[in-house]
Order: structure tokens, then C-alpha cells, then sequence
């Protein structure tokens, strides 16, 4: 007799269906055959169901003869051990040991040796898959309950064990759905890290208000101890709050790269990844055998920060060329190729030489020019290109050191107005599929960024001399244009350019 259960695949941040179809024919000596392109982890699941099951009350497969488990589609490799639940589920229902409505019903979860259920990875995009595809029920195990409950409009079953959800499904014993709780969307307040103790470097501070504005992507160059870490790792707590939509699209990410914490079904606050210099280009920009997100795709929506940033390999840094300009990576494998969303805001900070003190008024650089240069050629002309905020960070004077800060701005104000301009954008952008100015297209830049004459006269001028490269000069005019709106301006004006034009890279 065969059976088929429900569950299902992701490849990427979606989901597609799986049949798990079970045939049981009871004469002939014990195999157990599992079809449909599953990975090792899956292949296996062959001994976690056999002893599940007989540690759960039922009949093991290897007294009930032949058992052919197929994946459907066959031709969708299968890499997450999701199925052991269904599979179990399947073979009680071909042995007639178990009945029930298998329609509208959709089952994911580990099995472990004595039946429990183990918690799974990506069960969000499942969930949203299910809603889509109108399952009524979705089955998943107790520590993914709260994760599946993210999704309205489908009843979450949490489980517990085997034997616990076969007494459900027979009707004997009901297992409650999951009751949702409501989503509060808080700022984590980080006194240590708030803006007003941020010793002196109001230009800097200056500058990030403006990229926290904008989504606009930032590079320090600074001298050792100036503070550009100290700087960037402040940037989160002026950013402004998550709404539903940009938190699904995080947690998505986590869940499919498998770190969303157990206590933590939802990312409620914007993440802020910050990988070693000696990071690969894999754990980067994702990949691996079957590909996985990056740090770029996990500072989605939130910040990438890296520190030393001439001391990352050339080539790795040069993967970020496709995701800073699109927000978006394409991973290829021979086994397929894959899309993760990466729009992230890039935060660099690195010295202006191996040593970090040229140019420096108070300390004499040990390095060669030759040094200097080669140091600074670590990061390529298209990659600086990319980056809107040049800042220059100097030395801290002891003044500054020994002040007490009385008059400067802590995060949660300078937080506001960034919030005002965002709600600018946003009402800006409704109809179009970008949220922050750094996303604008040529178009919409042209749209939204036109210029009086004087203020036009005066960035031909800067083009010319700067030999700004296009890309160049369209960053300049969304940094514009972010500065208007943190002024509250409905256009573009001089003092907006000529702010905006100080920011960029020159040689």
C-alpha cells in the first residue's frame, strides 16, 4: 500500500512543494529504499524514522518488508533533514497503523532516536509558502513553533514527539495551535554606544547621520585610536526602526543560514555584521557546495562593517562590486545557481598607511611612499567608486579628550531626524520598489534630484576638475538629495551639492 505526506524544499529564500510518497510492500526481505536526490544527512534518516518509530509504540519498517520512500520531484536535491516527520508519518499511514486527512496539511521536522522532534532550519520560508499554497495546518517542531507563528492566516501545530502527534491526528488527544503573541519592534538601547559619547569628531558624526539617512555606504581613513571603529559601531543606534516587511526579509535570511536563536523567532532589530580581515570570499559573499548566505545577504537591511579594510585579500573585496551596486548576489554552482538579497550598508574604516600615521601633523610616518602606495592600492578604483562618504578621521586633541561632552546630541535625537527623512523617502518611493535614495535608479535620480541652474553650473565644475566617473556623479547627487531631505527641502540646493561634494573621494 502507498501514502504521500506533504512537506517541502527551500532553494534559496523560497519554497517549493515535496511529496513524500511511501510504498510498503510486505513480501520479500527488508529494504528500505530512499529516492528523489536526498544528501547524506537525508539518506540517513533511514535509521533516525526505523527507531523513532519503535521507540514511539509502532511497528518498525524492517518487520513490514520492502519500503520505497520518493521525493517528489525527483529531479530537486533535497539537503536539510526536514522529511524524517513526514516519512514516519507516510509509512504509518501505508501500514495502516495511523489514519487521517493527509490534505491541506504540511509537516516538517526531525526525528530523533526516541521520537522527539527536533527543531529545523528555514522553517519561515516554509511557513510563508504554506500560506501562499493555502495549507490550513503546518506541523513543525515545538522549538519552530514560535518562527511558523511569524506567518498569519494558517494554524501552527507545535510537536512534540511522534507519539504525541499521532494521538492528534487520530483524534485522541488535541494538541493546541500556537498562539500568537504581538511584535513589538524596540530600539536595543547601548548607553556605551550612544552617539554622545563619541568624543569630538563631529564631521564623522556628521557624515554618518547622512548615510543613515540615505542607506548611503561609508569609508573612514584615520590614523590609529581616532575612534572610526568606535564611530561605526554607533551607526546602529541612529538607524531607524525595522518595519514587518524588512524584518520577514532578515529572518528569512537567519533561518536559512541557520542563526536565528532559539529564545529569538523574529530579527526585530537591524543587524550589524562585522567579519574578520581574514574573512574568504565564500563566508562573505555566500556559496559552498550547496550555497549558503554570506555577511553581505545577513547585514541585509542593516550595516556590513569592515574593519582594516585594506587588509582584506584584494579579491575578496572585489566580490562586493555586484552586491553594492545591485544589492542583490548571484551565487553559480555546478549544482545550480542561487539569489540572496544583499542590501546592506557598507561601513569600512582603514589606516591611511601600513604604519597609520601619513598625513599625519603629530606623528612621523616610518613608511616609504612607495609603502604608502601600494598599501592604499589594496582597494581598487571601482570599489572606492562605490562608496559615497569619504571621512577623514583625525587625531582626537586633548581638549576634546578631556571634555565632558555636555553639548553633544545623544543617538535617540539624532535618530529623529533620520526617521523624518526616511518618511520623506518613503512617501517618495510608494510607488516604486526602492525605500532609501541610495537605491534610486539613473532614472528616478533624474526624477527626483533636478537642479536649478546655479546649483547645475556648479557640479559640471566639480566633474570637470574631479574627473568624476558617471557613477560618481550620480552618488553625489543621491547624497544631495539625502542631505535635502534631512533639511527638510523638497529640492535640491547649493549647500546641499556643496556638502555632498566634500564627501567624495579624491586622489
Amino acid at each position: 500500500m502507498s501514502a504521500t505526506v506533504y512537506s517541502a524544499a527551500t532553494i534559496g529564500l523560497e519554497s517549493v512543494a515535496v511529496e513524500v510518497e511511501v510504498d510498503v510492500l510486505p513480501a520479500g526481505l527488508h529494504h528500505f529504499t530512499l529516492v528523489g536526490l536526498p544528501d547524506t544527512a537525508i539518506k540517513e534518516s533511514r535509521d533516525r524514522v526505523s527507531s523513532a518509530l519503535k521507540n514511539s509504540g509502532f511497528k518498525p519498517p524492517h518487520q513490514c518488508g520492502r519500503v520505497t520512500v520518493n521525493l517528489a520531484p525527483a529531479d530537486l536535491p533535497k539537503n536539510t533533514p526536514i522529511y524524517d516527520l513526514p516519512m514516519a508519518l507516510g509509512f504509518l499511514l501505508a501500514t495502516e497503523q495511523l489514519s487521517f486527512d493527509h490534505r491541506k496539511k504540511l509537516f516538517i521536522g526531525e526525528l530523533a532516536l526516541d521520537g522527539s522532534v527536533r527543531r529545523v532550519q528555514g522553517v519561515l520560508p516554509i511557513a510563508l509558502f504554506a500560506k501562499e499554497k493555502h495549507f490550513t495546518e503546518m506541523y513543525v517542531p515545538e522549538d519552530n513553533a514560535y518562527e511558523a507563528g511569524l506567518v498569519e492566516d494558517i494554524d501552527v501545530i507545535p510537536v512534540k514527539n511522534l507519539f504525541d502527534l499521532a494521538k492528534h491526528l487520530s483524534g485522541e488527544v488535541r494538541i493546541a495551535p500556537l498562539v500568537r503573541e504581538p511584535v513589538v519592534f524596540a530600539m536595543e538601547e547601548n548607553e556605551a554606544l550612544d552617539m554622545a559619547y563619541v568624543l569630538g569628531q563631529e564631521h564623522a558624526k556628521r557624515a554618518l547621520e547622512i548615510a543613515a539617512a540615505g542607506g548611503h555606504n561609508t569609508l573612514f581613513i584615520g590614523p590609529p585610536g581616532s575612534g572610526k571603529t568606535l564611530l561605526a559601531k554607533t551607526l546602529p543606534t541612529i538607524l531607524p526602526r525595522l518595519d514587518m516587511e524588512e524584518s520577514l526579509e532578515i529572518t528569512k535570511i537567519f533561518s536559512i543560514a541557520g542563526r536565528l536563536a532559539k529564545d529569538k523567532s523574529l530579527i526585530t532589530t537591524r543587524p550589524f555584521r562585522s567579519p574578520h580581515h581574514t574573512a574568504s570570499a565564500v563566508s562573505l559573499v555566500g556559496g559552498g557546495s550547496y550555497p549558503r548566505p554570506g555577511e553581505i545577504s545577513l547585514a541585509h537591511r542593516g550595516v556590513l562593517f569592515l574593519d582594516e579594510f585594506a587588509e582584506f585579500s584584494r579579491p575578496v573585496l572585489e566580490n562586493l562590486r555586484q552586491p553594492l551596486e545591485d544589492g542583490e548576489i548571484t551565487v553559480s554552482r555546478a549544482k545550480g545557481s542561487l539569489y540572496f538579497p544583499a542590501r546592506f550598508m557598507l561601513v569600512a574604516a582603514m589606516n591611511p598607511c601600513p604604519c597609520g600615521h601619513s598625513g599625519d601633523p603629530e606623528r612621523v610616518c616610518s613608511c616609504s611612499p612607495f609603502q604608502v602606495a601600494r598599501y592604499r592600492q589594496k582597494i581598487s578604483g571601482p570599489i572606492l567608486d562605490r562608496i559615497d562618504l569619504h571621512i577623514d578621521v583625525p587625531r582626537v586633541k586633548f581638549e576634546k579628550l578631556e571634555g565632558k561632552n555636555t553639548g553633544a546630541e545623544k543617538s535617540s535625537a539624532i535618530r529623529a531626524r533620520v526617521e523624518s527623512a526616511r518618511a520623506v523617502q518613503k512617501e517618495r518611493f510608494r510607488d516604486k520598489t526602492c525605500r532609501t535614495n541610495a537605491e534610486m535608479t539613473s532614472q528616478m535620480v533624474k526624477e527626483f534630484c533636478a537642479l536649478n541652474p546655479e546649483t547645475r553650473e556648479i557640479l559640471k565644475n566639480a566633474v570637470t576638475q574631479m574627473k568624476l566617473s558617471a557613477r560618481a556623479y550620480m552618488r553625489i547627487l543621491k547624497v544631495a538629495r539625502t542631505i535635502a531631505d534631512l533639511a527638510q527641502s523638497s529640492t535640491v540646493e547649493v549647500s546641499h551639492l556643496a556638502e555632498a561634494l566634500q564627501y567624495r573621494f579624491k586622489e
